[in-house]
């Protein structure tokens, strides 16, 4: 294999032939073949579309780029964010780069790198006769790991990853696993003979022909992972936003030791006086959970009628408010507060009890973000507050156990909405 840089490139900028600059640019001595893979830096990709902004405010233009805020620190220098780009991309910055363009300005990601690589392959096709692969690439960090990489964020015409799974190695070992990125791979060769400093912008890849196919094939969107198959998905931004509130389940079991994992993360809350006033009840046995959910029904509908709810109204709700029974798996979390002081008024003795209603709710939403984390949709709802009595019995818990409220935990049958956007600024008095 060859990695051959291609230098002399004049400036490029908006409305270049890109392709035809290359062409005459590949060095004479080694002319462009088939089989070959071009590698070409998105940023004079981006400043032959036009992706040249004028901007004073770099963060005004990583803002317009971005879909979510995976994670985000302040620094003396200003402020780091790690984005979702609206091309599926992970990246810093959102990929918008002051470097190597004029000052005042800054260049964004084109707009679709797939086509941006479809275009240059069919141009060089058309200007030299040539079969060729085509990799738009950018640097993108990476987690756990110093240093920048270049990766492909558009191809054509290139197998993108190579599947092993299902072959055997030397030790006649099963791979199950192993699907390799190539076209990450060679973008990450190719920068090699480029780099930031060196004013080449392109290299070519020789002798991978095997790799390159006659047609322009999915482009490099198709390496991006689903949401629903990344263990990673959630930022240290977004963890919090990842709970959502989930009615509709499907059958598939809960894992328990998920929920274990998620009570684990539930009792790191604050609490008051060093206390531990968090107790949660798995309810697993199908005998436990009928127990329950018909104490608890009985119970409601006895309530509802000394309301003077007709039995036609009371049968509706009943039926809307089945939520518990629709969860696989049923959690109820309990206050003890044994670790309370005796107080012999009633304004410090409310205090005290509301301190620890304070640390409840905060080991209940740990529970809530965890489980989300954990990929398990949930929803709290606060029915055994309203017949404590009733639940302790069912459950057979001490009499000072007081419950707060039930999770309802399961896979989602849906995907959840998108949760409607509060400004800040319309839940806070300053002073």
């Amino acid at each position: 294999m060859e990695i051959l840089g291609v230098p002399g490139l004049p400036e490029v900028t908006d409305g270049d032939d890109l392709a035809a600059l290359i062409a005459v640019a590949i060095p004479r001595p080694s002319p462009l073949l088939d089989g070959d893979i071009v590698v070409v830096t998105s940023k004079v990709v981006s400043k032959a579309e036009g992706r040249v902004l004028e901007a004073d405010d770099r963060e005004k233009a990583i803002d317009a780029e971005t879909v979510r805020v995976v994670a985000r620190r302040t620094h003396p220098r200003g402020e780091t964010r790690i984005v979702e780009t609206r091309h599926g991309l992970v990246l810093a910055a959102a990929g918008v780069d002051a470097s190597n363009t004029a000052r005042g300005t800054v260049l964004l990601l084109p707009e679709d790198p797939d086509a941006s690589a479809r275009r240059i392959r069919a141009r060089l096709r058309e200007l030299l006769g040539v079969n060729v692969g085509v990799i738009v690439s950018d640097t993108l960090g990476r987690p756990w790991r110093m240093g920048l990489v270049d990766a492909a964020i558009g191809a054509a015409g290139l197998t993108l990853l190579d599947d092993l799974r299902g072959r055997t190695d030397s030790f006649g070992n099963r791979l199950d696993a192993t699907v390799t990125a190539v076209a990450d791979e060679i973008a990450g060769a190719a920068e090699l003979v480029k780099g930031k400093l060196s004013g080449v912008p392109v290299g070519v890849v020789r002798g991978l022909g095997h790799l390159v196919t006659g047609q322009d094939g999915p482009g490099a969107r198709a390496l991006v992972r689903p949401p629903a198959e990344d263990m990673f998905r959630y930022g240290s931004t977004d963890v919090l936003h990842a709970r959502r509130t989930v009615r509709d389940f499907t059958d598939q079991p809960v894992d328990s030791r998920v929920v274990h994992r998620a009570v684990a993360a539930a009792v790191t809350a604050p609490a008051p006086h060093h206390t531990t006033p968090w107790r949660f009840v798995l309810v697993e046995s199908p005998e436990s959970r009928e127990r329950l959910l018909d104490a608890m029904r009985e119970a409601w509908i006895a309530d509802l009628r000394r309301d003077g709810f007709s039995e036609e109204s009371i049968g509706r709700r009943v039926k809307r408010g089945d939520v518990l029974r629709r969860a696989p798996y049923l959690v109820v979390p309990f206050l003890v507060a044994d670790g309370a002081h005796d107080y012999p008024d009633a304004r410090r003795a409310h205090a005290e009890r509301e301190m620890f209603l304070v640390s409840m709710g905060a080991g209940v939403q740990n529970l809530l973000v965890a489980l989300a984390v954990e990929g398990l949709g949930s929803c709290w709802v606060s029915s055994t507050m309203f017949c404590a009595d009733v639940v302790r019995e069912a459950l057979e818990v001490p009499e000072s156990w007081d419950p707060m409220g039930a999770v309802g935990i399961g896979h989602a049958a849906t995907p959840p909405g998108e949760r409607p956007r509060r400004r800040p600024e319309d839940f806070i008095e300053t002073r």
